[in-house]
């Protein structure tokens, strides 16, 4: 049971915190329901009895916050090479709720993007698990969103780097002064 004032996670929303408990008649069914208020001025409605079971749980403290920060600071983990399956693995990470999966998704496919690319349905992936991730280090570190937004690029970008940057490698580099006039010679 949470209480008015809680800050909460909803798996596939984000983080927010619970504005009110409200008894609501829905379709002729009276049931209790937490009033989740998300970035963004977004309320939703979760019907308290229900609420363990889609996985409603007490965002991370700061410590935890540490170390899914920490993830991001880390070199991706393998991920199916057939997008369709790397794209249900992703969702199943998602769907879970668990931050530290979250994480691993925002790294993994920023990496990906940097990379070659991401499909439309991937970037789509990409910018929810980056809101998830960002709404609740948000409320677990006391920050602004735009703190922890840039907090979050600026470990990806340097992970990549320390990870990835000596891999890629430019498709053509003129490594010769050539002019266009050919009056010059090729030494």
């Amino acid at each position: 049971m949470f209480n008015v004032g809680d800050k909460i996670v909803y798996p596939m929303h984000g983080a927010g915190v619970i504005d009110s408990i409200e008894e609501k008649d829905i379709l002729g069914e009276k049931q209790s329901y937490y009033i989740l208020k998300m970035p963004g001025e977004v309320k939703v409605m979760i019907p308290t009895a229900k609420a363990e079971t889609v996985g409603v749980r007490n965002i991370i403290d700061k410590s935890s916050a540490e170390e899914v920060i920490g993830i991001l600071e880390k070199d991706e983990t393998e991920m199916d090479k057939n997008w369709n399956k790397r794209y249900r693995d992703n969702m199943d990470k998602m769907k879970s709720g668990d931050i530290y999966e979250v994480a691993d998704v925002v790294r993994n496919l920023s990496f990906k993007q940097k990379e070659k690319g991401l499909s439309t349905g991937e970037k789509k992936m990409l910018n929810n698990a980056k809101q998830i991730l960002v709404s609740e280090l948000v409320l677990a570190e006391h920050a602004s969103q735009e703190e922890v937004e840039q907090l979050v690029e600026n470990k990806i970008n340097t992970s990549f780097m320390m990870f990835r940057a000596d891999e890629i490698q430019p498709e053509s580099v003129v490594n010769k002064f050539i002019p266009f006039d050919g009056t010059g010679t090729n030494d």
